[in-house]
């Protein structure tokens, strides 16, 4: 594969990074990531992967776009107002870069499709609001081998993850949050709120990990959470062990 004068013009700016250059965007060109949730994680995300270069995105979505998402989703205007999520992302990817291919899939992730709608892509970047899901997808994607970087969001917080669970001494997503609470349970930015600008940081940070490990630039940043504080501002980075016990991990471990 070679890219096109072009590409080359499109992609300048990342070509010319020595961590990133030719063979870097040529990577990100053949490889294909799932986004669950077109949400304020998702948005940005699904922009800035586009706008990189990554040669096929599939969004997975069963939501439609209301009134109250427009505070933080910035894929969306007063327009799309009752329009499938996915559908919108699509167009705006099209405007955006027709480099990439885009599959739609406006359906809600489950444990018993998560095989289904995961499989075949090479990363997964999750951005969706609820534990039932991100659960589902950790648990597959350690199965599958898939990595997966978990992105996450509320009032003036946010935090981000890569996980590659079925490795020695990696912990898996569910190494991270446990399993000992009920998996609907979860804060929701209609009871808490959330910042807006948060969505648009964690959304961005989440594609920029997406192509660290795709493009293998810097550290290795699987088994740490980044959590950002914006009130303070504040950062601060936590390892997170692997659980020997771990129900998703500890047996698939190399």
């Amino acid at each position: 594969m070679t890219l096109t004068d072009e590409q080359l013009d499109r992609y300048a700016r990342h070509i010319v990074l020595k961590e990133i250059g030719g063979a870097g965007q040529m990577k990100l060109a053949r490889t294909r990531v799932a986004v669950i949730g077109a949400g304020g994680i998702g948005c940005p995300a699904i922009q800035y992967l586009a706008a990189a270069g990554v040669g096929a995105l599939r969004v997975i979505d069963d939501d439609v776009v209301s009134l109250s998402n427009l505070q933080r989703q910035i894929l969306f205007g007063t327009n799309d107002i009752g329009r499938p999520k996915v559908e919108v992302a699509r167009e705006a990817v099209a405007r955006l870069n027709p480099d990439v291919a885009f599959e739609a899939v406006p359906e809600r992730l489950t444990s018993a499709n998560a095989a289904e709608l995961i499989d075949g892509v090479d990363l997964v970047l999750d951005g969706c609001d609820n534990f039932a899901t991100r659960l589902a997808v950790a648990d597959h994607c350690t199965r599958a081998r898939i990595p997966l970087v978990s992105g996450a969001l509320g009032q003036f917080q946010g935090q981000i993850g890569t996980f590659r669970g079925w490795e020695a001494g990696q912990p898996c997503y569910r190494c991270f949050v446990g399993d000992a609470f009920d998996a609907d349970d979860c804060d929701t930015c209609a009871e808490q709120g959330v910042l807006g600008a948060m969505a648009g940081l964690i959304g961005s940070w989440a594609a920029m990990e997406a192509v660290r490990a795709i493009a293998g630039f810097g550290p290795d940043p699987a088994g740490k959470v980044h959590v950002f504080d914006g009130i303070t501002p504040a950062l601060r980075t936590i390892r997170i062990p692997k659980d020997p016990s771990c129900k998703a991990c500890a047996a698939r471990a190399a």
